[in-house]
């Protein structure tokens, strides 16, 4: 429990805040509606972050005290406010020319009118996470140095074809095949997107790589940040910003109150990070050894479903269970195989 006691304590919080906020805009009624909502929304986070808690996890048992320190506090900070509040208002500044001011007045007064413009570039914010969450995916598959296969006909398969230079050419593909789905008005914005997706994963390997004191670990960008560095901590934060705006796109089929979205979201946040944190001091990547794979599948089908977002409108329940089965699956394997070498 004590993992979790700072999340805890964090969620009694935020729960008074969320009906404290409902008593005021609705007397005792709109108390208990933020409530139920807020905690619907904690769980939603949860539900459909878990493979990020995984690969948080992967990458962050490996590093020294100062970086994980620094991850678990300003971290939390980047992702509770930075990208569950500020990143959504800064997008629909960007889209509608408005300062940041001006959007919050917006989300609070007219959350309708806030909304329609935040789905309005659901396409452009699709376009990215999925090509950034594709890569980290297909760098996963493509690891020649990987030598634990879960899915072995297909990870065998693809450990023989490693090479970073494949997962761009595959991600320029998809992003491609992204741009052909949306009007041709849009069509250079989402093609925008995309390529920052892939650009800015490049430029956070080449960061940690130039910050490793072994050129040889510098060669991708799953070893560069073994051991913690700026470009390592950047990438965490970007991949939580392409976990997170999924959800926060999502809530708004929930509720249109943008206070009680940030705040249900907050909570799951701060259980996503307290679940990194329980992974790695229990070390439960080294005890079940598929865990790690599945979270990295589900990433996969996660960009595959946030590219076809574009197009077709994939209920959030599904997103969310498709990770979890990936997960589930992989954890059972992992009991089987521990109980196959015990056997042994």
């Amino acid at each position: 429990m004590k993992h979790f006691r700072i999340s805890i304590i964090v969620t009694i919080a935020l729960m008074a805040a969320a009906g404290s906020w409902g008593y005021d805009h609705g007397g005792l009624s709109g108390a208990l509606t933020a409530f139920w909502i807020t905690g619907v929304l904690g769980v939603m986070e949860v539900s459909l972050s878990f493979d990020n808690a995984v690969v948080n996890a992967s990458v962050l048992k490996d590093w020294n005290a100062f970086w994980q320190k620094l991850f678990l506090t300003v971290g939390i900070l980047v992702a509770v406010f930075g990208m569950r509040l500020v990143f959504p208002l800064a997008i629909v500044a960007v889209a509608t020319g408005l300062d940041l001011m001006s959007v919050w007045t917006m989300a609070t007064t007219t959350p309708e009118e806030y909304s329609r413009h935040l789905t309005g570039v659901h396409a452009e914010v699709a376009a990215f996470g999925g090509a950034f969450l594709l890569l980290v995916f297909l760098n996963f598959m493509f690891d020649e140095d990987k030598e634990i296969h879960w899915l072995e006909w297909i990870e065998e398969r693809a450990n023989r074809l490693g090479a970073e230079s494949l997962s761009v050419l595959l991600a320029l593909v998809a992003v491609g095949i992204c741009v052909e789905m949306v009007p041709a008005d849009r069509r250079f914005s989402v093609l925008y997107a995309g390529g920052a997706g892939i650009a800015i994963y490049l430029a956070v390997g080449w960061l940690s790589g130039l910050l490793e004191e072994d050129p040889e670990e510098a060669k991708a960008l799953g070893k560069a940040v073994q051991r913690g560095s700026l470009g390592g901590f950047l990438y965490l934060e970007v991949l939580d910003a392409s976990f997170s705006f999924d959800g926060v796109i999502g809530a708004f089929a929930i509720t249109s109150d943008v206070v009680i979205i940030m705040l249900g979201l907050a909570i799951g946040a701060m259980y996503v990070r307290s679940l990194t944190v329980y992974l790695v001091h229990k070390g439960t990547l080294d005890e079940f050894i598929y865990l790690e794979h599945g979270a990295h599948w589900a990433i996969g089908i996660l960009a595959v479903i946030m590219f076809a977002s574009v197009e077709y409108h994939i209920p959030e329940w599904f997103t969310g269970l498709s990770g979890v089965v990936f997960i589930v699956v992989s954890l059972w394997s992992s009991v089987k195989y521990k109980r196959r070498m015990v056997a042994q």
